[in-house]
């Protein structure tokens, strides 16, 4: 029985400390979390960020621009699709935050571009950011650097970010 309850107490950590990664940051009624980019090929100088932001307010909100050290420039894109080609665009005025939703910023829509990186993201690293939104004001975040092969399950419809031009 001491085996049992040992290893029982002993998975719970596990699970705890693996949960420790899925730190939200909240600010105001916004709740972001999940927050990552992957880690850099040899010679990218930019990279892609995403996260889930929860808006629990009655009232609707909007990302506006996100700030970091990491990168000479970071702008907000999402990715249209034209005449069957897909072209990433920035996103002017910042991402709308509808009431009571949440808005996933993920491979092949919404993203954090991180334009010319000051040094290479490293799996297992993580990259300070600050998010501000226009009613909710800014919060400081960290972006978690996943492998360079990690794929959340979405398709990108053979699309690699790392070889479009900015």
């Amino acid at each position: 029985m001491n085996i049992r309850k040992f290893a029982a107490i002993a998975a719970l950590g596990l699970c705890t400390a693996g949960s420790a990664w899925a730190k939200d940051y909240k600010v105001g009624q916004i709740e972001v979390d999940d927050l990552w980019v992957r880690a850099s090929a040899p010679g990218q100088a930019n990279g892609a960020g995403y996260m889930d932001i929860d808006n629990d307010a009655k009232a609707a909100d909007r990302l506006l621009s996100v700030s970091s050290d990491a990168a000479e420039r970071v702008e907000l894109h999402t990715v249209q699709t034209e005449n069957g080609v897909s072209k990433m665009r920035q996103v002017e005025g910042g991402i709308a935050l509808p009431a009571d939703t949440e808005v996933k910023l993920s491979p092949g829509g919404y993203h954090v571009m991180f334009i010319k990186l000051k040094a290479p993201f490293k799996d297992g690293a993580t990259v300070p950011a600050t998010l501000k939104f226009e009613k909710a004001g800014e919060v400081a975040v960290q972006f978690k650097v996943k492998p360079a092969s990690h794929n959340p399950g979405m398709s990108h419809g053979g699309m690699e970010h790392g070889a479009m031009k900015h």
